[in-house]
């Protein structure tokens, strides 16, 4: 059939087969208006066909989507940046890319991790990043320092066992949270502040809420993990951003509101750079939180004897906190604690230590940890065979006991064979529960509860054969209704009759395909 194909004013025809795919004609296009792609570290550049309004895909059929004889086709050249790093998250298994130019090849390091926690919502604490090599980026150096050219693909690790709480935070799974928190206080209380920044930022009210009654703060920062406490000074600057700032960045209303009808005083609560949640708001466009924010700092308090704005209130009582504060500390100057951390908890130094953050999961770790166990406190084999066997004490004499009076050979076969049965019942006693353990399992049958259909004799109705189509090859029938009709809806400019008889096409053609 004759298409007609419109490229930059001028328009060509082409004789195409029905049943050629998009690609292939893409090829022709190219080759006929000697198209020059541009394809390098910085720009892409392709080639996009587009028809009623929808970009036709390079796998689909012409026939299939309703192009017909005479039909007018667009070519358009697009072009797409390319990432200039990407980055594997070992969290969730994905790779996402880091715009820019080749600029951000000369920043540090702990600027990168400041944008790749962004896009990945997890704090700078909880992750490190590596270069393909497995060279470990420290927050000090330059990017430049370790040869990253444009394209590299580094990879993200998280601490030890953290794999699955992770996941359960990103995905506001509160149970889940629950059950792979850690048994240690301290790092327990840092993984409660993870999780309730990584709520802030996602808008987990019922997650974030659960975080709030066992303990965490929305007012104070995520911090370093336990093990790095003794380093704070030279951490990363956002591990001082707390889960109000990240709520008021990603503009989480209710998330706000929560966090307030918890603690007022967060209003006044400060970033690294200083800024109170209603100024992140500000800078990051969030108009509803900007409203809701200023309106609550406008309010007036009513006290016993007086009324006082909101903005005052809080300045008195930052001054009495930090009163409190400034006592407490010259009156315990010489018995407090310069970090949390607690005796006997590992410190990490960077370069020396082992650092425990390639993303093993929980189940890995505890495998490992009782693997050094058992070899460290490996039990002694138990004693057997003490006697001789008995072919060989007939050709030796019959070994003396302490005892003056003598025994006889038949004696003392007898009590070789009470030593040997009074053993092997304290092994079948220590391993009972291996032994009650040996189950037989049932025999594997086939998982279809229904047997394939035989169409044999009288031939079925097409119902049936799409039915038993559509159950064999994982969709329902309606479920492949619902996807053939959205493929059809990408055509904006053909009426919805037309996009009918499309998605109609898409499923007689399937079903062609597999008989």
């Amino acid at each position: 059939m004759r298409l007609l194909i419109y490229f930059e004013g001028s328009c060509d025809p082409f004789d195409i087969n029905p049943d050629e795919t998009v690609g292939a004609m893409k090829q022709m296009v190219k080759d006929n208006f000697l198209i020059q792609l541009r394809d390098d570290k910085q720009v892409r550049q392709y080639i996009e066909l587009s028809y009623g309004g929808a970009a036709l895909q390079d796998s689909w059929a012409l026939c299939d989507v309703g192009i017909t004889r005479g039909s007018a086709i667009r070519c358009l050249i697009k072009s797409e940046l390319k990432p200039v790093l990407q980055v594997f998250n070992a969290v969730t298994g994905e790779t996402f890319p880091v715009m820019g130019g080749e600029a951000l090849l000369h920043m540090s390091v702990a600027g990168l991790k400041t944008v790749v926690s962004i896009q990945s919502v997890l704090p700078v604490s909880t992750f490190r990043l590596s270069t393909p090599t497995g060279v470990h980026l420290f927050d000090c150096n330059q990017l430049q320092d370790y040869a990253i050219e444009v394209g590299t693909t580094l990879r993200l690790d998280t601490w030890d066992g953290w794999v699955e709480f992770l996941q359960g935070c990103l995905l506001g799974h509160r149970l889940t949270v629950q059950n792979q928190m850690s048994e240690k206080k301290s790092v327990m209380r840092f993984q409660q502040q993870v999780a309730l920044h990584i709520a802030a930022s996602l808008g987990h009210l019922d997650l974030a809420d659960w975080l709030l009654e066992k303990g965490a703060h929305a007012e104070e920062p995520v911090g370093v993990h336990p093990y790095r406490q003794w380093c704070h000074q030279t951490a990363h600057r956002d591990t001082g951003k707390c889960p109000i700032h990240v709520a008021a960045e990603s503009g989480q209303l209710l998330i706000l509101k929560l966090f307030i009808n918890k603690n007022l005083l967060i209003l006044a609560c400060r970033d690294p750079a200083g800024c109170d949640p209603l100024k992140v708001a500000l800078q990051h466009g969030h108009r509803d939180c900007v409203r809701y924010l200023a309106n609550k700092l406008c309010s007036v308090i009513s006290l016993a004897n007086m009324s006082l704005s909101l903005r005052i209130y809080l300045q008195i009582k930052l001054w009495v906190s930090l009163g409190q504060k400034r006592a407490a500390s010259n009156r315990y100057q010489n018995t407090s604690a310069v970090f949390k951390a607690g005796v006997g908890d590992a410190l990490l130094v960077d370069g020396f230590n082992q650092l425990n953050m390639s993303s093993k999961s929980r189940k890995a770790v505890t495998k490992t940890s009782r693997g050094i166990k058992a070899k460290a406190l490996q039990p002694l084999p138990p004693i057997r065979n003490l006697l001789p066997p008995s072919h060989l004490l007939s050709k030796k004499a019959a070994p003396q006991l302490p005892s003056q009076q003598s025994v006889n050979f038949g004696d003392f076969k007898e009590m070789q064979k009470k030593q040997k049965h009074d053993l092997l019942d304290e092994i079948y006693e220590e391993d009972s529960n291996l032994c009650r353990g040996k189950i037989i399992l049932p025999p594997i049958t086939s998982r279809e509860s229904f047997p394939r259909p035989v169409f044999a004799r009288a031939l079925p109705k097409s119902s049936h054969i799409v039915e038993s189509f559509f159950y064999h090859r994982g969709r329902t029938p309606r479920e492949k209704a619902i996807y053939c009709l959205a493929m059809a809806s990408c055509f904006t400019e053909k009426p919805w009759v037309k996009q009918l008889s499309i998605a109609r096409t898409l499923i007689r053609k399937h079903v062609h395909t597999m008989a």
